[in-house]
């Protein structure tokens, strides 16, 4: 079967079960300029968030890391074992649609995202194993990724050849290519750094607003699809279950506490970019639909769940006596 019967069957299961008049697919021009607009802007806000977080990457960090690996073995264990199978196991029990299963399970197997970065110094974790961990979590996902939804599209289906693996291998090494420039910046040229992270954080507030607005523009007949039950659920559940697994297996392995907040930050915070990046890419929008604004709900439940987490930690800390972390 090849990938545009693949599409086709995809689409004609999704407008069967879930469309009908006014919000069909075919008001979702794949050659509109405004889909155009959306994927340029889609891909730049992936190159500037790469940067980002190649700029805050140091060699020797990355070094000191894979010469006590422990703690990374662990990250990456629990980022591409507990995420997917629970992408796995909610998309199963909630029996979602064909369309719905593999955006969340795309979405599970994604490596982790740089805003963990910035939770992990919030509950006042080990920044260096956070910073290398997403690295880490990004270059071996070239490799993780595809094969994790290979495994887990053979328990849906109909899913066995849906997914197009070579649409994500090729944007997951389209993402790695502005990491390594901003680990090289940051190497040669640090004095550029702070600039660098300063105006590319500004540039990405403005530019995921933009996608924002335009996408739900763009989807604005069928975006009622989204929010419901089972799509909210799964966005809710997923990162809480894993910061909450993270944590609990980095105690099982005896980690620090230290490093235990990181690795929960680490595997309940996907790359959202990433994801958004590869759906609009890999996928047609009269086969994806408003299934690509999936991602920016995950994001909104991860953020609030994380904001949480900090702040009960935070109070913790505050109320209980000082003790050596």
């Amino acid at each position: 079967m090849n990938v545009t019967e693949v599409y086709k069957g995809i689409a004609n299961i999704y407008n069967e079960g879930n469309f009908s008049g006014n919000g069909s697919m075919g008001s979702l021009k794949t050659s509109s300029p405004l889909n155009i607009a959306i994927n340029i802007i889609t891909i730049a806000i992936l190159s500037i968030t790469m940067i980002s977080l190649g700029c805050k990457m140091e060699i020797s960090k990355i070094k000191a890391h894979f010469l006590k690996p422990k703690g990374v073995f662990i990250a990456i264990l629990a980022q591409f074992g507990i995420m997917p199978l629970t992408a796995f196991g909610l998309a199963k029990s909630l029996q979602m649609d064909p369309i719905k299963t593999v955006t969340v399970l795309i979405c599970g197997c994604c490596p982790g995202g740089s805003l963990s970065n910035i939770f992990s110094l919030a509950m006042k974790g080990d920044m260096n194993l956070s910073i290398v961990m997403t690295t880490c979590s990004s270059i071996t996902a070239l490799g993780l990724m595809p094969l994790l939804l290979f495994i887990f599209c053979q328990g849906f289906t109909g899913l066995e050849n849906s997914v197009p693996y070579v649409g994500i291998i090729t944007a997951l090494a389209y993402a790695l290519l502005p990491c390594v420039i901003g680990i090289a910046i940051n190497h040669y040229k640090p004095n550029y750094t702070p600039f660098i992270l300063k105006a590319g954080l500004s540039i990405l507030i403005i530019s995921s607003i933009i996608v924002f607005t335009l996408s739900a523009f763009l989807v604005k007949d069928v975006i009622w699809l989204i929010l419901i039950p089972d799509v909210l659920a799964v966005a809710a559940l997923m990162p809480l279950i894993g910061f909450m697994l993270g944590y609990i297996m980095s105690i099982i392995c005896k980690l620090s506490p230290q490093c235990s907040r990181t690795i929960a930050m680490e595997t309940g915070c996907q790359n959202i970019q990433l994801c958004v990046a590869i759906l609009k890419v890999a996928f047609p929008p009269q086969v994806i639909g408003p299934m690509f604004l999936f991602p920016l709900l995950y994001i909104t439940f991860q953020c609030a769940e994380a904001l949480l987490l900090t702040l009960f930690f935070r109070c913790y800390q505050t109320f209980k006596t000082p003790v050596e972390d």
